[in-house]
C-alpha cells in the first residue's frame, strides 16, 4: 500500500513531491526522499525545481509542527508526562533564546518534528524560526541531491 502511494505521488511530479515533503515534516512517519530520488532519477534536468518543491513542502510541514507546539500548555506536560511545573519553567528559561536557532535541525529524522513542536511551545521568535527551518530543509534537499547523484546517476 505504501509503495502504491509513493508511485501515486511520484506520478504527480512537483505537487506529489510537495505533498510527500509536507507529510514527512509532520509527525507522520513518511519519507520524501523516495519520491524526490524517484523524480530526480526520471528527470535530472529539473533538479532545482525538485529542490524548491521539496523545500517548500518540508518547510510548511515544519511550520505546522511549530504552530501545533504553540497550542501546547504547561498543564499538559505536568499532567501527562508527570514533569513538575517548576522543572518545566526552568527548562523554558534555559533554552528560551536558543529554541529558534535549534529549529535549523528540524530536518533530522524522528527528533526534528519534536524540535519544531518544542520551539512552538516555547514561543520562539517566529521570524528566526521560519528562517532556520527553511535553511535547514533547503540544505537537507541539496545534500540529498548530491547523495542521489553520487549513488544513482
Amino acid at each position: 500500500m505504501i509503495a502504491e502511494f509513493l508511485i501515486f505521488l511520484t506520478a504527480y511530479g512537483y505537487i506529489g513531491l510537495f505533498i510527500a515533503a509536507f507529510l514527512a515534516a509532520t509527525v507522520l512517519p513518511f519519507s520524501a526522499e523516495l519520491v524526490f530520488s524517484g523524480l530526480l532519477y526520471n528527470d535530472p534536468s529539473n533538479v532545482w525545481l525538485y529542490i524548491v518543491a521539496a523545500t517548500l513542502g518540508n518547510w510548511l510541514g515544519g511550520m505546522t509542527c511549530y504552530f501545533l507546539g504553540r497550542l501546547g500548555k504547561t498543564e499538559w506536560i505536568t499532567r501527562y508526562l508527570h514533569v513538575p511545573a517548576d522543572k518545566v519553567e526552568r527548562w523554558q528559561h534555559k533554552i528560551q533564546g536558543k529554541a529558534a536557532l535549534a529549529t535549523f535541525f528540524s530536518f533530522l529524522p524522528i527528533v526534528g518534528d519534536f524540535i519544531a513542536i518544542a520551539a512552538g511551545y516555547l514561543r520562539a521568535n517566529i521570524w528566526l524560526t521560519t528562517a532556520s527551518i527553511f535553511i535547514g530543509k533547503f540544505l537537507r534537499f541539496v545534500l540529498w541531491t548530491y547523495v542521489t547523484y553520487w549513488y544513482w546517476l
